[in-house]
């Protein structure tokens, strides 16, 4: 059924535009490769921080509702860095390395699956360990944040 009146008809049309004119005016999203080294390099960065118990550098790099799953436990914020800072002063060295990252960017999201291999030191020598790990970022104003961590320690093989 035909409008009768010329300004109903323009301003149904317009109605109509709207929405699909917003959803032009939305940017792009784009990712690069760089993108995907970024992931991986702040994962590196919060070992960093965590070798230096340098909580600074971990806010850097970790979102204020950073939340990671380690040793069978939740560490909210903080948590983990006090945990680790706890092992260092019992005299204990960790070395973590970020090995086989498998990365996945969208936008501004990103998962990270890699193969941590790394050492425990302490008064009783040198342990070498592996962990499996993954992550979730986010981008942040330009720069990659850790939002989620989990990490699962990969048992010693059978003696």
């Amino acid at each position: 059924m035909p409008l009768a009146n010329p300004l109903s008809a323009t301003l149904l049309a317009t109605l109509l535009l709207i929405p699909a004119l917003a959803r032009a005016a939305e940017p792009a999203c784009t990712t690069t490769p760089a993108d995907q080294q970024a992931v991986t390099e702040t994962i590196r960065t919060m070992y960093a921080a965590a070798s230096t118990d340098d909580l600074a550098k971990f806010h850097s790099v970790t979102t204020p509702d950073f939340i990671a799953f380690d040793l069978g436990q939740r560490f909210p914020g903080d948590a983990l860095m006090t945990m680790v800072k706890s092992a260092h002063t019992a005299g204990k060295v960790i070395v973590w390395s970020v090995n086989q990252p498998d990365v996945h960017v969208t936008c501004n999201t990103a998962w990270i699956a890699y193969t941590n291999r790394g050492t425990l030191t302490d008064s009783s020598g040198t342990q070498s360990l592996t962990w499996l790990e993954s992550a979730f970022l986010q981008k942040d104003a330009g720069t990659w944040k850790i939002v989620f961590f989990h990490s699962t320690r990969v048992p010693p093989p059978p003696a």
